[in-house]
């Protein structure tokens, strides 16, 4: 799979690309049972990486609650990586109609858990919050990176289930993602968070984020030489 993959970014000749692997249960017969289809179909796609969110980074997103619920736990397993998105694609359907970037979702029991494709962050007297994968967010990669990141900026990063409440009262926050990397979140439902514009805190984290990418991205690229 990683020669595939490697291979794949080759002969799109770039440099800075956004990679996703795509893995259907391939050609068959109509039906529930996996088993009319032999052999699995993988898909590679390879994009150049850009900015999700445009210049809204410098300036921060609005975010509104969305009706439709995350998926529950004890029914799809969170922890797996499924294109089974269509509750995600209703609540951005949503933020469109209401005009914001985003939208958040909550769990069964009306917890915040995460966006349409982002984890949610708080910054809340200096501590960074997110809720816990037990809650049903997903636990992301840049999610993990963050946690990371905050050590390293000798920031407090905990896990904790939050109330809408929490969200509303935030000094910051913000979300996170593969694609959207760090983006500042400045208002949810019409509630101003903070001042109105992203945070001390958010700034440090994108700025070191950023660094962090490239860093590693030109070691990777020397260790390959």
């Amino acid at each position: 799979m990683v020669d595939l993959v490697c291979e794949t970014i080759r002969r799109t000749e770039l440099r800075d690309a956004y990679v996703r692997l795509v893995i259907s249960r391939g050609i068959g017969d109509l039906g529930m049972d996996p088993k009319k289809c032999p052999e699995p179909t993988v898909v590679i796609i390879v994009q150049e990486a850009e900015p999700m969110y445009g210049d809204l980074y410098d300036i921060g997103i609005r975010v509104i609650t969305t009706g439709i619920r995350r998926i529950a736990i004890d029914a799809i397993d969170v922890r797996a990586k499924t294109l089974n998105y269509l509750n995600n694609i209703l609540a951005k359907i949503q933020a469109n109609t209401a005009g914001c970037e985003e939208a958040l979702m909550l769990n069964h029991l009306g917890y915040v858990c995460e966006g349409t494709g982002d984890n949610v962050f708080i910054v809340k007297n200096g501590v960074v919050l997110t809720p816990p994968a037990e809650s049903g967010a997903l636990k992301g990669i840049t999610r993990l990176f963050i946690f990371a990141l905050s050590k390293k900026l000798n920031l407090v990063c905990n896990e904790k289930n939050m109330t809408l409440i929490d969200v509303y009262t935030s000094d910051e926050a913000f979300m996170a993602g593969t694609l959207a990397e760090i983006v500042p979140v400045i208002e949810v439902d019409g509630r101003e968070i903070g001042y109105g514009k992203p945070g001390e805190i958010t700034k440090r984290l994108m700025a070191e984020f950023v660094e962090s990418r490239e860093a590693y991205g030109i070691a990777a690229y020397n260790e390959k030489r």
